[in-house]
């Protein structure tokens, strides 16, 4: 990599929480890239440019008398964002927070399958005075919530105009190919309606979300009507500054505008100035390093129950090693249950996949599999849950990210009377 410096880069990847010491563990990949010359050069990191797009006028959002920091201040103090685990922690009463949180509103998001240790998230779940949540399926959060508002899937709604940063500047729509199914609404409308109900109308001047898209695309020099025909309009870049010119004064967002190998924000708030090699547990005799990841054909656990992906891939399966297979006697196709080091045993079993692609030391099946939710007819029970076996949580001190590679697990190949009535 060095030989081949500036044109080079290392890219930290996505779903990058593993063992606690993230926001350490990708400073130093932002530091080795520094370190390589990568930023700005040809090669190396670009710099990206996006396409304006204007805001509808609506009133000033008063200011909240408290935030989610309240609950527990000082906690995380890098945190951009909410930090999921603390707004389940602050709705513990025992953990005696300084804002006790007593309703959630839940969109798109199925935490009993997403948020790592769920007895945690369910012993909040129990004190809290309201759940509501936004969904397309009726997903295990669902039977949990007070109050279901029914979405309607991507292929039925429109979305915001998308305009994120790329090479060149461009924007992109989704439109709906079907119309709404089984009384379903679209986010927009769901989120309009309560606003109307709550005599909040004004943060909406829009009745319908065409209309604002309309007016957006008009203020941007195209429209609705014509990004409905070419889906994704590119545009030029108003400066030819996609890498750093000669002897150019960049200038980076760190208090001293420079790249910053050594921190004194970190040093100030007394944390590393310069991340420090820090070695993770490694499994103990029998166990094996717990990996999950992501399919091509599905989007998360959100499409586990659609019948054409599910033809596709309709259960997860357990990729092991050979070497480890032998040792353990597992054939290719044969199910098994997978235990974790606190003793929790899968649901539901899990298919063995032999194969050179896992190392040695770790085991890796596919997230979104073993719902238990009855009402998802195609999927439930097919597959392992991975997060019903994530119950050790390494938390970042800095930005509350959830460690999610600090569990490892071993097999059962049969399952005890006393293992299936739990």
């Amino acid at each position: 990599m060095s030989d081949a410096s500036p044109a080079v880069l290392i890219h930290p990847g996505r779903h990058v929480t593993w063992y606690g010491d993230d926001t350490q563990r990708i400073r130093a990949i932002a530091i080795l890239n520094a370190l390589l010359g990568s930023w700005g050069r040809r090669g190396g990191f670009y710099r990206p440019a996006s396409h304006p797009l204007p805001s509808a006028k609506i009133p000033k959002y008063p200011e909240p008398k408290k935030t989610w920091t309240d609950a527990f201040p000082g906690k995380y103090p890098i945190a951009s964002s909410p930090v999921s685990n603390a707004i389940i922690d602050a709705s513990i009463p025992e953990n005696k927070p300084g804002l006790l949180i007593k309703g959630w509103i839940i969109n798109g998001t199925n935490l009993i399958s997403s948020i790592p240790d769920q007895a945690n998230t369910k012993k909040a779940i129990q004190n809290l005075d309201l759940i509501v949540t936004v969904d397309t399926m009726p997903m295990e959060i669902t039977g949990w919530a007070d109050v279901v508002l029914p979405e309607c899937t991507y292929l039925e709604r429109y979305d915001m105009v998308r305009a994120s940063p790329y090479r060149k500047p461009a924007i992109a729509l989704r439109m709906p190919a079907a119309e709404p199914k089984n009384n379903t609404r679209s986010g927009y409308n769901i989120a309009r309606g309560l606003a109307v109900k709550l005599g909040l109308e004004s943060y909406f001047p829009f009745e319908k979300q065409e209309e604002l898209l309309d007016w957006q695309l008009k203020q941007s020099g195209s429209s609705l009507e014509e990004m409905q025909h070419i889906g994704v309009k590119t545009y030029e870049r108003e400066a030819d500054d996609l890498y750093f010119a000669e002897n150019e004064n960049v200038v980076f967002s760190t208090d001293s505008g420079k790249i910053e190998l050594y921190s004194k924000y970190f040093e100030d708030a007394g944390y590393d100035p310069l991340p420090n090699y820090v070695a993770h547990e490694e499994p103990p005799e029998g166990f094996y390093r717990l990996i999950y990841g992501r399919a091509p054909m599905h989007t998360f656990g959100g499409t586990s129950n659609n019948p054409n992906l599910t033809d596709l891939m309709h259960e997860n399966s357990v990729w092991v090693n050979p070497k480890i297979s032998k040792e353990w006697g597992l054939s290719n196709g044969q199910y098994i249950w997978l235990k974790n080091q606190d003793g929790v045993i899968s649901d539901f079993k899990i298919k063995v996949r032999i194969t050179e692609r896992i190392r040695w030391d770790s085991i890796y099946m596919v997230h979104g599999f073993g719902h238990g939710q009855k009402q998802l007819k195609r999927c439930f029970g097919k597959g392992a849950s991975d997060t019903q076996l994530i119950t050790k949580v390494l938390i970042d001190p800095l930005m509350g990210g959830t460690g999610m590679r600090s569990n490892f697990v071993t097999f059962v190949t049969e399952k005890t009377e006393k293992e299936v009535a739990s």
